[in-house]
């Protein structure tokens, strides 16, 4: 570096240097408190001859600050101020302390008040005010605090802690231990709260329990605005209804304390403990007053009416309430349910409350047992929780696997099939019944393949087994030795066996499998029933 940059360099860095050590100085200097003005004037100089006693309409000032009060000792030597009765302190425009005693320590810009002490601070129109009976307010950092018990009161909310600080630059609170918030809306209990009293924004930094007549929040992180009852919350957090019967957990809650509105991003869990129902998914919503949901991304309904619960899966699902507090459940893209004693697939699916039929549109397929069925639309009707029948509607196709090589066949045009306790007790079709059975001997071989075709078609079972079978009214049939099958006359036309689709158990209803390319039907006029 030439010579003369190196002498401007160090000409610089001397100015700066000196430019910092003046503004510590300035910073650190210590200023002498002022009085400004007393009715009488006593000087204890038997005691100390730097102990001023004013009396009567005392003011002191210490730089920009000024204090009032009606007697005092003034201790000239340690810069100490010592005032008594109606004593106040004015900062500015904006803050005001008052109280019965005070102890002011010049050197480091300390007020310690003492009973019956209230701050103000002006925050525009309205004003914010500190009540307690120990108080201190550090001038050199700006920050008033109480340790003995205090309340804070603005124009929204009343507060109340065993310690409490107050930062006027920022118009910051911190509350420590059994801290409470209160308006005429809601209850606030905390550990530890902070407060902006300009937003009425309040910051939960601890346990902290939310009450108001739209239920209740728990929580431990996340923020309340107490103005407009909007709320983020953080930590798995958890929101219970005004009836205390529904509970939204999530790691992140935003929730409308007024409107009852909650919206849930990763791990929601909504749980209505009268219906029964358990919600899940990484995203979705509650609206507790119109009792409506919805669940996306890896959504999930769990129905645990029943000692056996129904587990639901889809891209997403929605619960609506309707008239009389009945409920409708939809399901849309991907949907793949099980319970112990039935399974199913489809697109998209509907149940109502109302009439306890559950809607399976576009491609379903149902599992009971060994059963498999499958059809345009199926209806499964419920009988409080436990499957009563099910309707199937055009192309209906009923398999039974007897064993890895030979299935009992049924189809036709419409399909009803009945339970009883969970057991496949009867299956009827009407319209160009057709039919594959394999009749068993006694000692378990088979007889042959029974091939008929009919208007219509029953069967009755027992114990899972063929108990009775009525065709009419004019059955057309063979059968076939069990050496003379061949793969053509071993199935009805539209055959497809659908196992590798069937959840297994309640983990299963996520996977996302697709039908194989061959299994795939050509598209069908299909008559939807609703």
């Amino acid at each position: 570096m030439p010579f003369m940059g190196v002498c401007c360099f160090l000409l610089v860095f001397l100015c700066l240097s000196g430019a910092i050590n003046f503004a510590q100085t300035t910073k650190n200097k210590v200023t002498q408190i002022e009085m400004l003005y007393s009715d009488s004037m006593n000087y204890e100089e038997e005691i100390n001859v730097d102990v001023w006693v004013p009396r009567g309409n005392v003011v002191f000032r210490h730089d920009s600050t000024y204090m009032y009060c009606d007697s005092a000792y003034l201790h000239k030597k340690t810069n100490m101020l010592e005032a008594f009765d109606n004593v106040r302190i004015e900062q500015g425009d904006t803050l005001f302390i008052y109280g019965d005693y005070l102890i002011y320590e010049g050197n480091i810009q300390l007020a310690k008040m003492r009973n019956n002490v209230r701050m103000e601070h002006r925050i525009g129109n309205s004003y914010t005010t500190l009540l307690t009976d120990s108080f201190n307010y550090d001038r050199a950092h700006n920050i008033a605090y109480y340790f003995d018990g205090g309340m804070l009161i603005d124009s929204a909310n009343e507060l109340t802690s065993v310690y409490g600080q107050y930062l006027p630059a920022i118009k910051e609170a911190t509350f420590r231990k059994d801290v409470q918030l209160v308006n005429n809306k809601m209850k606030l209990s905390s550990d530890t709260l902070i407060y902006w009293t300009d937003t009425k924004i309040a910051t939960i930094v601890g346990p902290s329990v939310i009450e108001s007549d739209s239920g209740t929040i728990y929580s431990r992180s996340g923020w309340y605005n107490t103005v407009t009852d909007d709320s983020r919350l953080f930590d798995r957090s958890t929101v219970v209804s005004k009836a205390g019967d529904k509970t939204l957990t999530a790691d992140t809650l935003f929730f409308n304390q007024l409107t009852g509105f909650g919206e849930a991003f990763g791990n929601m869990v909504l749980n209505d403990t009268v219906k029964k129902i358990i919600l899940t998914g990484n995203y979705g919503w509650y609206d507790d007053p119109k009792g409506n949901a919805l669940a996306t991304d890896s959504a999930q309904c769990i129905e645990y009416s029943q000692g056996d619960s129904l587990f639901l899966h889809a891209d997403t699902l929605k619960m609506f309430t309707i008239a009389n507090d009945q409920r409708e459940m939809l399901a849309y893209y991907g949907v793949r349910f099980y319970r112990t004693d039935l399974q199913g697939v489809c697109d998209s699916m509907q149940f109502n409350t109302a009439d306890s039929i559950l809607y399976l549109f576009t491609e379903p397929i149902l599992w009971n047992s060994g059963y498999q069925l499958t059809g345009d639309t199926i209806h499964i009707h419920f009988n409080d929780s436990t499957v009563d029948n099910a309707h199937v509607f055009n192309y209906a196709f009923a398999v039974e696997e007897v064993d890895s090589l030979h299935h009992n066949q049924l189809k036709g045009n419409d399909l009803r099939a009945y339970f009883d306790n969970g057991e496949l007790r009867n299956i009827y079709v009407s319209g160009n019944a057709e039919t594959i059975y394999y009749p068993i001997e006694n000692d378990g071989s088979f007889i042959g393949l029974n091939h008929t075709e009919s208007g219509f078609f029953s069967i009755y079972l027992e114990n899972k087994q063929l108990e009775k079978m009525v065709i009419w009214p004019k059955p057309i049939g063979y059968t076939i030795p069990i050496p003379d099958l061949t793969p053509e006359n071993k199935y009805l036309k539209g055959f497809i066996l659908f196992e590798y689709l069937r959840p297994k158990n309640h983990e299963e209803i996520f996977l996302d499998l697709k039908r194989r390319p061959e299994d795939v039907a050509p598209k069908k006029n299909r008559r939807f029933i609703y």
